[in-house]
């Protein structure tokens, strides 16, 4: 039997295992519940991905590329003109959720599985890293400020998703500013 051609079928494995991540967990994560996932033959998984280790980095490499969570997107956001940073992560981390919070704890599943998966552990230093430079910027070059933001984002995320508590943007804008101090930034409004 001819073997047919499916340009797009790589893709949809790496879908197939972002939408089973978000609903059932890493646990529910298997090379046949991606191949029924993605009406792919079982072998057509175990072909382009030989361990479920690389499924999860081409995963964590695809959500974290995502307009969503993107660095670039973060970056762009925090140079717009208006408020001082500590006002501005707070938009940005109203935005990321407010609503359905699924998205959110998609990527932090995929993140803190890095503790226990090395192969994944390259990809969310490559992103945590690359924040910690977007943040950097904005903080006079201050690479510790930079990381305690960094990680002061990190925390609240994880609490807010753990607890489902309500998102308080005064007390984050309050956190983020007595880490911050003095050198977050401020971006004069464009003239016009």
């Amino acid at each position: 039997m001819a073997r047919r051609y499916d340009p797009g079928r790589r893709d949809r494995i790496i879908d197939a295992a972002i939408r089973i991540v978000s609903d059932h967990g890493i646990a529910g994560l298997s090379h046949r519940s991606v191949a029924a996932e993605a009406d792919v033959p079982l072998g057509s998984t175990t072909y382009h991905f030989a361990t479920l280790d690389e499924l999860l980095v081409a995963a964590l490499r695809r959500v974290s590329e995502e307009p969503q969570t993107a660095v670039d997107g973060w970056a762009r956001a925090l140079d717009e003109p208006g408020e001082a940073l500590a006002g501005r992560l707070t938009t940005l981390l109203g935005r990321l959720v407010a609503g359905d919070r699924s998205r959110a704890r998609l990527e932090y599943e995929l993140y803190l599985a890095a503790l226990r998966r090395e192969a994944l552990r390259p990809v969310a230093a490559e992103w945590l890293d690359a924040f910690v430079e977007v943040v950097r910027a904005h903080v006079d070059g201050d690479a510790a400020t930079a990381r305690s933001v960094v990680a002061l984002i990190d925390g609240l995320l994880i609490q807010l998703l753990l607890t489902g508590r309500a998102f308080e943007p005064e007390e984050v804008r309050e956190a983020l500013a007595r880490v911050i101090g003095d050198r977050g930034t401020t971006r004069p409004a464009a003239d016009g």
